[in-house]
């Protein structure tokens, strides 16, 4: 039998080893797959920011509110660099700590935001989503003296507060506004009359599309037994939005102790108030606004399928852009309200704010 020489069997030992060792090499180099590269992650804060428009308020919530705010990797080594901002609004119940990872919860915002750019499917963004929890459970960011001036603090007083303090690119066509269910309200709400500070809005199950009137005697039953606020504390969610809705829509500075007008009066319908929580709709002022959302940038929602009344108010939303020929994104998936929200942030609305908001301070744009 013949057999290869040995300085052959050397040199092709020698071959594999350095082999091996650039392969070792390149795969210590690979991000990801070395323990001393691991995945880079933002940092979250949680500050203060003061609501003037939120003095006074009846409701007597303080205008001091909780806002956390996610800064991406490079925000703490690249000091000269300036990023676009998503305003993120989160839904009834809900509040800014539960998303950011202060309070354990269905979601952690921070994390999906970290996960994505390690994956390679985003631009990296400032986030910031203040706390709209109060004494109703819920701001509907909307504008009343029973709770404050919730629209105005979103898009005029925090987007003014975090110009000046972070360094973000301070142009509306680097700024984004998004949110979950009372979230999504809040950002077709205050987005489709504020283009000049939003450019680009994404609506995640955007709920009260439509008004949210009582729909069966046992709920106004439910809703006008509350008489303090200790029987709110205890009462069933849909009660509670109820009295969130009317502090919001139907506020009256004389009706103790909790100044707002309520649908019902002794199981009477109220057409005033109707009319009012009507006028707060966003399909019933979509219309007026079309010149404003002809302005935006981008515009996309989506929602699951199981998610029944929400996807059915989407379909409208989508039909109505479609007769007004303004370019949108709507998807229907299978979902409910919140079992893929986590995937759908990761997939699609973070690579729309990737695709949409600027990373460059535009022509026209104002400097800090």
């Amino acid at each position: 039998m013949n057999k290869r020489p040995m300085s052959h069997q050397f040199i092709s030992l020698n071959r594999l080893c350095r082999i091996l060792f650039l392969l070792a090499a390149l795969a210590g180099a690979a991000p990801g797959y070395s323990q001393t590269n691991p995945m880079k992650t933002g940092k979250v804060e949680r500050i203060k920011v003061h609501g003037k428009g939120l003095e006074g308020n009846l409701a007597g919530d303080s205008p001091d509110r909780d806002v956390s705010v996610y800064l991406p990797p490079s925000y703490q080594t690249d000091k000269k660099r300036h990023y676009p901002v998503i305003y993120f609004l989160h839904g009834f119940t809900d509040s800014d700590d539960k998303w950011y990872g202060f309070t354990k919860h269905w979601i952690n915002l921070p994390a999906v935001a970290d996960k994505t750019l390690a994956d390679g499917k985003t631009g990296e963004f400032i986030i910031v989503t203040p706390n709209a929890d109060n004494r109703y459970f819920g701001s509907m960011y909307s504008n009343s003296v029973t709770i404050g001036n919730w629209e105005d603090y979103v898009a005029k007083e925090l987007v003014a507060y975090m110009d000046e303090k972070y360094r973000t690119i301070p142009q509306a066509a680097s700024r984004g506004l998004a949110g979950h269910s009372m979230g999504g309200y809040g950002t077709i709400r205050i987005g489709q009359k504020h283009p000049e500070i939003f450019s680009s809005l994404y609506l995640l199950s955007p709920c009260c599309m439509t008004p949210n009137m009582p729909g069966n005697p046992q709920m106004v039953s439910r809703m006008e037994a509350v008489k303090t606020v200790a029987d709110l504390q205890k009462a069933d969610f849909g009660t509670k939005a109820m009295f969130a809705s009317a502090a919001s829509w139907s506020p009256n500075p004389t009706n103790a102790p909790f100044f707002l007008d309520l649908p019902t009066k002794e199981g009477e319908p109220q057409p005033l108030v109707t009319a009012k929580w009507a006028a707060n709709a966003p399909l019933a002022t979509l219309d007026q606004n079309i010149g404003n959302i002809r302005q935006l940038h981008a515009l996309a929602f989506d929602a699951g399928s199981k998610d029944a009344t929400i996807a059915a108010t989407n379909k409208v939303l989508d039909g109505m852009l479609t007769n007004y020929k303004i370019v949108h994104t709507y998807e229907e998936y299978d979902g409910d309200h919140i079992n893929r929200i986590a995937e759908r942030i990761e997939q699609k609305m973070l690579p729309f704010f990737t695709a949409n908001l600027s990373t460059e301070l535009v022509k026209g744009g104002k400097e800090k």
